[in-house]
Protein backbone atom coordinates (compact mmCIF):
# COMPACT_ATOMS: atom_id res chain seq x y z
CA UNK A 1 0.00 0.00 0.00
CA UNK A 2 1.28 3.54 -0.90
CA UNK A 3 0.44 7.27 -0.63
CA UNK A 4 -1.81 7.22 -3.16
CA UNK A 5 -3.94 4.12 -2.15
CA UNK A 6 -4.36 4.92 0.85
CA UNK A 7 -5.38 8.82 0.14
CA UNK A 8 -8.02 7.04 -2.25
CA UNK A 9 -9.64 4.77 0.13
CA UNK A 10 -9.69 7.52 3.09
CA UNK A 11 -11.61 9.68 -0.01
CA UNK A 12 -13.75 6.77 -0.18
CA UNK A 13 -14.90 6.73 3.53
CA UNK A 14 -14.93 10.34 3.50
CA UNK A 15 -17.31 10.48 0.51
CA UNK A 16 -19.98 7.96 2.02
CA UNK A 17 -19.87 9.78 5.46
CA UNK A 18 -20.60 13.09 3.38
CA UNK A 19 -23.51 11.00 1.85
CA UNK A 20 -25.22 12.04 5.54
CA UNK A 21 -23.71 14.88 6.81
CA UNK A 22 -23.67 18.45 5.18
CA UNK A 23 -20.51 20.56 5.24
CA UNK A 24 -17.91 19.58 8.33
CA UNK A 25 -15.01 18.61 5.99
CA UNK A 26 -12.76 19.90 7.77
CA UNK A 27 -14.28 17.86 10.92
CA UNK A 28 -14.49 14.61 8.71
CA UNK A 29 -10.82 15.23 8.06
CA UNK A 30 -10.10 15.56 11.69
CA UNK A 31 -12.30 12.54 12.19
CA UNK A 32 -10.47 10.16 9.55
CA UNK A 33 -6.68 11.38 11.12
CA UNK A 34 -8.08 10.18 14.64
CA UNK A 35 -8.81 6.60 12.71
CA UNK A 36 -5.44 6.47 10.53
CA UNK A 37 -3.62 7.10 13.66
CA UNK A 38 -5.41 5.04 16.55
CA UNK A 39 -7.03 7.95 18.48
CA UNK A 40 -9.85 8.30 20.28
CA UNK A 41 -12.09 11.54 19.56
CA UNK A 42 -14.14 13.88 21.92
CA UNK A 43 -17.03 15.30 20.02
CA UNK A 44 -18.01 18.69 22.00
CA UNK A 45 -21.43 20.95 21.44
CA UNK A 46 -24.73 22.07 22.26
CA UNK A 47 -27.44 19.37 21.54
CA UNK A 48 -28.75 18.43 17.73
CA UNK A 49 -25.55 20.13 15.95
CA UNK A 50 -25.00 16.28 14.75
CA UNK A 51 -21.92 14.63 17.24
CA UNK A 52 -24.09 11.12 17.39
CA UNK A 53 -24.69 11.01 13.47
CA UNK A 54 -21.18 11.86 12.40
CA UNK A 55 -20.09 9.10 15.01
CA UNK A 56 -22.67 6.60 13.45
CA UNK A 57 -21.58 7.72 10.06
CA UNK A 58 -17.98 6.66 9.92
CA UNK A 59 -18.94 3.71 12.25
CA UNK A 60 -21.62 2.35 9.44
CA UNK A 61 -18.63 3.25 6.54
CA UNK A 62 -16.50 0.85 7.93
CA UNK A 63 -16.59 -3.35 8.05
CA UNK A 64 -15.39 -3.25 11.70
CA UNK A 65 -17.85 -4.31 15.07
CA UNK A 66 -19.87 -1.46 16.74
CA UNK A 67 -21.45 -0.95 19.99
CA UNK A 68 -22.78 2.22 21.49
CA UNK A 69 -23.34 3.55 24.84
CA UNK A 70 -26.02 6.13 26.68
CA UNK A 71 -24.13 7.51 29.52
CA UNK A 72 -25.98 8.50 32.02
CA UNK A 73 -25.77 8.88 36.26
CA UNK A 74 -26.51 5.35 37.22
CA UNK A 75 -24.66 3.61 34.41
CA UNK A 76 -21.94 1.45 36.43
CA UNK A 77 -18.82 0.44 35.06
CA UNK A 78 -19.33 -3.12 34.43
CA UNK A 79 -22.00 -2.10 32.11
CA UNK A 80 -19.24 -0.68 29.91
CA UNK A 81 -16.76 -3.13 30.36
CA UNK A 82 -18.32 -6.54 31.16
CA UNK A 83 -18.79 -8.38 34.07
CA UNK A 84 -18.20 -11.90 35.43
CA UNK A 85 -21.45 -13.64 36.32
CA UNK A 86 -22.38 -17.30 37.96
CA UNK A 87 -23.46 -20.04 35.22
CA UNK A 88 -25.65 -22.27 37.25
CA UNK A 89 -26.19 -24.87 34.62
CA UNK A 90 -22.13 -24.85 34.31
CA UNK A 91 -21.77 -24.23 37.62
CA UNK A 92 -18.74 -22.20 37.37
CA UNK A 93 -18.13 -18.21 36.41
CA UNK A 94 -18.45 -16.73 32.54
CA UNK A 95 -17.25 -13.63 31.18
CA UNK A 96 -19.98 -11.34 29.50
CA UNK A 97 -18.38 -8.98 27.84
CA UNK A 98 -19.57 -5.22 27.63
CA UNK A 99 -19.83 -2.86 24.55
CA UNK A 100 -16.24 -2.00 25.23
CA UNK A 101 -14.97 -5.54 23.43
CA UNK A 102 -15.79 -3.21 20.16
CA UNK A 103 -13.81 -1.99 17.51
CA UNK A 104 -15.41 1.24 17.46
CA UNK A 105 -17.36 2.34 20.85
CA UNK A 106 -19.72 5.48 20.73
CA UNK A 107 -19.53 6.53 24.19
CA UNK A 108 -22.90 9.11 23.75
CA UNK A 109 -23.07 11.95 26.31
CA UNK A 110 -20.27 10.60 28.07
CA UNK A 111 -20.03 13.69 30.96
CA UNK A 112 -23.46 12.34 31.70
CA UNK A 113 -22.30 9.87 33.71
CA UNK A 114 -19.92 10.00 37.11
CA UNK A 115 -16.42 9.85 37.14
CA UNK A 116 -16.37 6.60 38.63
CA UNK A 117 -17.82 5.04 35.24
CA UNK A 118 -15.84 7.68 33.04
CA UNK A 119 -12.50 6.17 34.65
CA UNK A 120 -13.92 2.58 33.39
CA UNK A 121 -12.72 3.85 29.88
CA UNK A 122 -8.87 5.07 30.95
CA UNK A 123 -7.32 1.56 30.54
CA UNK A 124 -8.67 0.61 27.57
CA UNK A 125 -8.18 4.01 25.52
CA UNK A 126 -4.11 3.94 26.59
CA UNK A 127 -3.44 0.27 26.74
CA UNK A 128 -6.03 -1.43 24.55
CA UNK A 129 -7.09 -3.50 27.47
CA UNK A 130 -9.39 -3.69 30.15
CA UNK A 131 -8.52 -5.86 33.69
CA UNK A 132 -11.72 -7.48 35.24
CA UNK A 133 -11.28 -9.01 38.61
CA UNK A 134 -7.59 -9.44 38.27
CA UNK A 135 -7.83 -10.87 34.87
CA UNK A 136 -6.52 -8.83 31.70
CA UNK A 137 -8.21 -9.27 28.36
CA UNK A 138 -7.20 -7.35 25.24
CA UNK A 139 -9.06 -5.66 22.73
CA UNK A 140 -9.54 -6.50 19.29
CA UNK A 141 -7.09 -3.54 16.84
CA UNK A 142 -8.72 -1.76 15.72
CA UNK A 143 -9.84 0.11 19.00
CA UNK A 144 -11.36 3.83 18.39
CA UNK A 145 -13.30 5.10 21.51
CA UNK A 146 -15.56 8.25 19.76
CA UNK A 147 -17.47 10.37 22.41
CA UNK A 148 -19.89 12.92 22.67
CA UNK A 149 -20.77 15.42 25.04
CA UNK A 150 -22.19 18.24 25.84
CA UNK A 151 -21.08 21.76 26.89
CA UNK A 152 -20.07 21.71 30.70
CA UNK A 153 -22.55 24.38 31.44
CA UNK A 154 -25.57 22.01 30.22
CA UNK A 155 -27.73 20.61 33.25
CA UNK A 156 -26.79 17.05 34.47
CA UNK A 157 -23.26 16.93 33.51
CA UNK A 158 -19.52 15.97 35.08
CA UNK A 159 -16.47 17.01 33.97
CA UNK A 160 -13.82 15.14 32.42
CA UNK A 161 -11.01 14.56 34.89
CA UNK A 162 -7.58 15.91 33.30
CA UNK A 163 -6.06 12.04 32.76
CA UNK A 164 -9.48 10.92 30.87
CA UNK A 165 -9.26 14.31 28.54
CA UNK A 166 -5.55 13.90 27.70
CA UNK A 167 -6.77 10.04 26.50
CA UNK A 168 -8.36 11.70 23.84
CA UNK A 169 -6.23 12.66 21.19
CA UNK A 170 -8.43 15.01 18.93
CA UNK A 171 -11.16 17.27 20.46
CA UNK A 172 -13.50 18.63 17.88
CA UNK A 173 -16.46 21.37 18.30
CA UNK A 174 -18.88 20.81 15.46
CA UNK A 175 -20.56 24.50 15.52
CA UNK A 176 -23.91 25.35 13.48
CA UNK A 177 -24.45 25.02 10.37
CA UNK A 178 -24.60 27.88 7.84
CA UNK A 179 -27.69 29.10 6.40
CA UNK A 180 -27.09 27.25 3.10
CA UNK A 181 -26.16 24.28 4.79
CA UNK A 182 -28.91 24.34 7.04
CA UNK A 183 -31.20 23.92 4.05
CA UNK A 184 -29.26 21.40 2.71
CA UNK A 185 -29.94 19.50 5.38
CA UNK A 186 -33.39 19.86 5.85
CA UNK A 187 -33.59 18.74 2.18
CA UNK A 188 -31.44 15.77 2.22
CA UNK A 189 -33.29 14.58 5.75
CA UNK A 190 -36.84 15.39 3.84
CA UNK A 191 -37.89 11.90 2.97
CA UNK A 192 -35.47 9.63 5.05
CA UNK A 193 -32.58 9.48 6.88
CA UNK A 194 -29.47 8.80 4.52
CA UNK A 195 -28.25 7.09 7.86
CA UNK A 196 -30.38 3.91 6.74
CA UNK A 197 -28.98 2.99 3.50
CA UNK A 198 -25.34 3.62 4.27
CA UNK A 199 -23.04 0.80 3.60
CA UNK A 200 -19.39 -0.47 4.11
CA UNK A 201 -16.68 1.32 2.08
CA UNK A 202 -13.72 -0.60 3.88
CA UNK A 203 -12.80 -3.23 5.39
CA UNK A 204 -11.05 -3.87 8.96
CA UNK A 205 -8.11 -5.14 7.25
CA UNK A 206 -7.89 -1.56 5.24
CA UNK A 207 -8.40 0.07 8.30
CA UNK A 208 -5.12 -1.93 9.84
CA UNK A 209 -3.28 -1.51 6.93
CA UNK A 210 -3.57 2.26 6.90
CA UNK A 211 -2.55 2.77 10.63
CA UNK A 212 0.29 0.29 9.74
CA UNK A 213 1.24 2.90 6.82
CA UNK A 214 0.92 6.16 7.96
CA UNK A 215 3.98 5.89 10.79
CA UNK A 216 6.34 5.82 8.12
CA UNK A 217 5.45 9.19 6.45
CA UNK A 218 8.08 11.33 7.01
CA UNK A 219 8.87 14.23 9.51
CA UNK A 220 12.32 16.32 9.25
CA UNK A 221 14.36 17.63 12.17
CA UNK A 222 13.09 20.96 11.84
CA UNK A 223 9.44 20.15 12.14
CA UNK A 224 10.02 17.61 15.19
CA UNK A 225 11.90 21.26 16.68
CA UNK A 226 8.68 23.04 15.47
CA UNK A 227 6.49 20.95 16.95
CA UNK A 228 8.28 21.36 20.31
CA UNK A 229 8.40 24.90 19.72
CA UNK A 230 4.89 24.99 19.95
CA UNK A 231 4.79 22.41 23.27
CA UNK A 232 7.31 24.30 25.23
CA UNK A 233 5.41 27.69 24.50
CA UNK A 234 2.22 26.17 26.22
CA UNK A 235 4.81 25.18 29.43
CA UNK A 236 5.49 29.10 30.00
CA UNK A 237 3.13 30.79 28.70
CA UNK A 238 1.72 33.50 31.26
CA UNK A 239 -1.97 32.41 30.77
CA UNK A 240 -1.53 28.49 31.02
CA UNK A 241 -1.40 27.21 34.51
CA UNK A 242 -0.96 23.58 32.82
CA UNK A 243 1.09 23.28 29.68
CA UNK A 244 0.96 20.35 27.41
CA UNK A 245 2.82 17.08 28.90
CA UNK A 246 5.08 14.71 26.67
CA UNK A 247 1.82 12.63 25.39
CA UNK A 248 0.42 15.66 24.13
CA UNK A 249 3.75 16.05 21.90
CA UNK A 250 3.77 12.86 21.02
CA UNK A 251 -0.13 13.11 19.70
CA UNK A 252 0.39 16.52 17.97
CA UNK A 253 3.16 13.82 16.01
CA UNK A 254 0.80 11.38 15.18
CA UNK A 255 -1.69 14.06 14.04
CA UNK A 256 0.48 15.31 11.74
CA UNK A 257 1.66 12.26 10.18
CA UNK A 258 -1.72 11.26 9.68
CA UNK A 259 -2.77 14.69 8.35
CA UNK A 260 -0.26 14.87 5.96
CA UNK A 261 -1.35 11.08 4.60
CA UNK A 262 -5.12 12.17 4.04
CA UNK A 263 -3.44 15.09 1.47
CA UNK A 264 -1.60 12.75 -0.47
CA UNK A 265 2.11 13.36 1.23
CA UNK A 266 4.21 10.66 2.56
CA UNK A 267 6.14 13.90 4.10
CA UNK A 268 5.01 16.57 6.48
CA UNK A 269 4.54 20.63 5.79
CA UNK A 270 4.54 22.82 8.44
CA UNK A 271 1.01 23.39 7.65
CA UNK A 272 0.11 19.69 8.69
CA UNK A 273 1.40 21.14 12.10
CA UNK A 274 -1.07 24.27 12.31
CA UNK A 275 -3.90 22.68 11.13
CA UNK A 276 -3.77 19.88 14.40
CA UNK A 277 -2.38 22.57 16.46
CA UNK A 278 -6.13 23.34 18.04
CA UNK A 279 -7.86 19.75 18.17
CA UNK A 280 -5.28 18.19 19.48
CA UNK A 281 -4.01 20.08 22.20
CA UNK A 282 -6.82 22.89 23.10
CA UNK A 283 -8.03 20.09 25.75
CA UNK A 284 -4.72 19.25 27.19
CA UNK A 285 -3.95 22.74 28.76
CA UNK A 286 -5.60 24.25 31.65
CA UNK A 287 -6.49 28.05 31.58
CA UNK A 288 -6.08 30.32 33.92
CA UNK A 289 -8.87 32.18 35.71
CA UNK A 290 -8.68 36.00 34.47
CA UNK A 291 -10.84 38.82 33.13
CA UNK A 292 -11.23 39.39 29.47
CA UNK A 293 -10.57 36.18 27.61
CA UNK A 294 -12.47 35.54 24.70
CA UNK A 295 -15.01 32.97 24.45
CA UNK A 296 -12.62 30.28 23.63
CA UNK A 297 -9.70 30.83 25.62
CA UNK A 298 -7.63 27.96 24.65
CA UNK A 299 -7.74 28.24 20.77
CA UNK A 300 -7.59 32.14 21.28
CA UNK A 301 -3.95 31.19 22.95
CA UNK A 302 -2.92 28.53 20.86
CA UNK A 303 -3.64 30.82 18.18
CA UNK A 304 -1.26 33.46 19.27
CA UNK A 305 1.36 30.67 20.54
CA UNK A 306 1.25 29.62 16.59
CA UNK A 307 1.97 33.69 14.89
CA UNK A 308 5.05 33.96 17.51
CA UNK A 309 6.90 30.26 16.68
CA UNK A 310 9.20 30.36 13.82
CA UNK A 311 8.09 28.28 10.74
CA UNK A 312 10.97 25.99 9.53
CA UNK A 313 11.57 26.85 5.64
CA UNK A 314 9.54 24.03 3.24
CA UNK A 315 13.02 23.90 1.78
CA UNK A 316 14.61 22.87 5.14
CA UNK A 317 12.21 20.05 5.92
CA UNK A 318 12.23 18.34 3.03
CA UNK A 319 16.17 18.57 2.33
CA UNK A 320 16.89 15.22 3.96
CA UNK A 321 14.30 13.15 2.69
Amino acid sequence: MDVLEVQHLVQKIKTNIQRVMVGKDETIDQLLVALISSGHVLLEDVPGTGKTLLAKSMAKSLSCSFKRIQFTPDLLPTDVTGINFYNQKKGEFEFRPGPLFSNILLADEINRATPRTQSSLLESMEERQVTIDGDTRALQAPFIVIATQNPLESQGTFPLPEAQLDRFLLKINLGYPTRQEGIDILRRFKKSNPLENLEAVASQQDILQIQHFYSSTYVSDDLLAYIMDIVEKTRVHANIAVGVSPRGSQALFKAVQAHAVIQGRDYVLPDDVKQMVKPVLSHRIQIRRMAGLKSNPADSILDEIIETVVVPSEAGVLESK
